[in-house]
């Protein structure tokens, strides 16, 4: 059993850059494929970027590729989301999202959250313009 808790989100101006935090509980993280995923008002969830327990393969939506990336750090037990040159539109709450990793992670299996079995409670970023 995996419990994911999100923090890190806030208020900021266009441009502006945050980090959001997902600190897992519970044994063996490292070996959890790791996502993040956002939902804006009105809209479906979204994927937004995927890690493989190994760290080595991440994907990324094309929304965000070149501004936002998804370091993770095992030891910690912890999966971040850096995001800079943030967008009124990127707008939403974040949801930090895991499951059991069995080696190569596929890109059409990341990006689907159907796929992910543990998900966090979300956190709050609002880009003001």
């Amino acid at each position: 059993q995996v419990q994911l808790v999100e923090s890190g989100g806030a208020l900021v101006q266009a441009g502006g850059s945050l980090r959001l935090s997902c600190v897992a509980s519970g044994r063996a993280f490292s070996s959890y494929h790791t996502a993040w995923f956002r939902q804006a008002s009105g809209k479906e969830r979204e994927f937004v970027a995927a890690i493989s327990w190994s760290g080595s393969t991440t994907y990324y939506a094309d929304s965000v590729k070149g501004r936002f990336t998804i370091p993770r750090d095992n030891a910690k037990n912890t999966v971040y989301l850096q995001m800079n040159s943030l967008k009124p539109e990127d707008t939403a709450v974040y949801y930090c999202a895991a499951r059991r990793g069995n080696g190569i992670m596929l890109e059409q299996t990341a990006r689907d959250g159907i796929n992910y079995n543990y998900w966090g409670q979300g956190t709050q970023v609002t880009v003001s313009s």
